[in-house]
């Protein structure tokens, strides 16, 4: 067999399809192997470089062939797809990565850590578990509401509702029970929210710059964390904008014959870390209005543009500025607002 320069290998549940070329990029390699069989066959293969699409399993098949002396990289599923000649199987898509790899102008994924792993773990037992807290909320609100029982928005609201049903003795005992019930239920996951919480809280405190990152106004500790974990190689992009793109906060490209036109975000990239910076962005703008005071950028741009636009331009804008201190190592410097401003006009 002619020296195998580079291999694109399509992972699945049970095989794994590869495709490798050589130096004179012409086919030496075509070969479906089961699962148990592949650390065996790396095992005997020349250190080569390989390429895999990158979703959840590839990191840890990314350590464990670079252990064998291998060199990986991974590549987002979305800039493999174009290289797929024709039709949709295993074979195709591991000549479709073999030939994306050899792109000079190809993007990369960073290979996680097992404690990188670990970590985004914990962030997403946490958003399940708040999920799950909001989807009883809701229901014992319904319930709660097919009495005649109401109470304000807000998790805060909902302990005192609970004291009132189990207080109303109207109330049938069997309807006092399940909500006794739920009301336990529901303390069980808030405490287990809070326990998860105090385990990612410790996480921010051991990271210098997770905590410089938490100073950015809408940013917070959540916030910094996903910044930190979601992004383990900041050097990557080329700058804070192509850094935004990345997160998918930036207006898609329609552009042709010289015009320019933009559309709506492209949403492209991790949803849970845009959602966040979204979500934040959203925070700081309310309580601009409330308190009547913001930054010049902000004040200007909430007299120009709706609520839910200027929150999508402010969470790019965040996105940027963390880039730069994650690169720099800088501190956040807040820039002094105004006594007040007036937000009236807005659509």
């Amino acid at each position: 067999m002619d020296q195998i320069s580079r291999i694109g290998m399509d992972t699945s549940k049970h095989f794994f399809q590869l495709h490798g070329v050589n130096a004179a990029e012409m086919p030496v390699l075509r070969k479906k192997l089961r699962r148990k069989d592949v650390v065996a066959f790396f095992e005997k293969l020349s250190p080569t470089v390989i390429a895999l699409e990158a979703c959840g399993a590839s990191h840890h098949w990314a350590r464990l062939l670079q252990s064998l002396g291998h060199t990986v990289k991974l590549i987002p599923p979305q800039l493999v797809k174009p290289y797929v000649k024709r039709g949709k199987n295993d074979a195709a898509d591991a000549e479709a990565l073999c030939e994306a790899m050899s792109r000079p102008t190809m993007r990369f994924v960073p290979v996680k850590t097992a404690e990188q792993q670990a970590a985004l773990m914990l962030v997403g037992v946490r958003d399940r578990l708040i999920r799950n807290r909001t989807q009883l909320a809701n229901a014992i609100r319904g319930y709660a509401g097919e009495f005649g029982l109401t109470a304000a928005k807000g998790m805060a609201h909902l302990g005192p509702l609970l004291d009132r049903i189990q207080a109303d003795v109207t109330l049938p005992s069997l309807a006092r029970d399940l909500f006794a019930a739920q009301a336990e239920e529901l303390t069980a996951l808030q405490a287990r929210i809070d326990a998860v919480d105090a385990k990612l809280m410790v996480w921010h405190r051991a990271d210098e710059c997770s905590q410089r990152l938490a100073k950015i106004p809408s940013v917070g500790p959540i916030g910094a964390m996903l910044l930190r974990m979601k992004t383990p190689q900041p050097e990557l992009f080329q700058s804070g904008r192509q850094f935004a793109a990345w997160i998918g906060l930036t207006p898609k490209d329609h552009s042709t014959a010289g015009k320019v036109r933009l559309g709506v975000i492209t949403r492209a990239g991790d949803e849970a870390l845009r959602s966040v910076l979204v979500v934040g962005a959203t925070a700081v703008i309310q309580h601009a209005q409330r308190s009547g005071k913001a930054s010049p950028w902000l004040s200007a741009l909430l007299k120009r543009k709706s609520p839910k636009l200027a929150a999508i331009a402010l969470a790019n804008k965040t996105a940027r500025i963390a880039w730069k201190m994650m690169i720099t190592g800088e501190t956040y410097k807040a820039i002094a607002a105004p006594a007040a401003f007036s937000h009236r006009g807005t659509a």
